[in-house]
């Protein structure tokens, strides 16, 4: 019963934050930031927020997140006037580089698949 209380909340949070991000204007943060998850601890006290940026050059992604822990507090201070928990989490924004990995992947099985349509192109020549 608990776990889904914790669920809900992190929910909340990642949904709120997200929104946050959008609507800031700060043009250190690029504009392919998604949040992916919030992680909030179970006394309420820290949340791990993995962030995502697809961008191809590792700096600007680094320098997104770095940014975003910059302005936690005023992230948090927005998250409190947007939910309404017990105790507000602090905030610590995370790298998360699932989405660049998963276009890797379908890079490399795109090109396997068109290698294998030349050969058998090939082949019926």
């Amino acid at each position: 019963m608990a776990n889904i209380r914790y669920t809900r909340i992190n929910e909340e949070v990642k949904k709120a934050i997200s929104e946050i991000v959008r609507e800031m204007k700060d043009p250190r943060i690029s504009s392919m930031t998604t949040i992916m998850s919030a992680e909030v601890t179970n006394d309420l006290k820290q949340a791990k927020v993995r962030v995502s940026v697809y961008d191809p050059d590792d700096a600007v992604r680094e320098a997104s997140v770095a940014a975003l822990n910059r302005a936690a507090g005023f992230i948090r201070h927005e998250l409190g006037s947007r939910i309404d928990i017990r105790a507000l989490p602090q905030l610590k924004f995370i790298l998360d580089n699932s989405i660049e990995y998963s276009v890797h992947i379908a890079r490399i099985l795109n090109d396997l698949n068109k290698d294998r349509k030349d050969r058998e192109e090939q082949e019926e020549n």
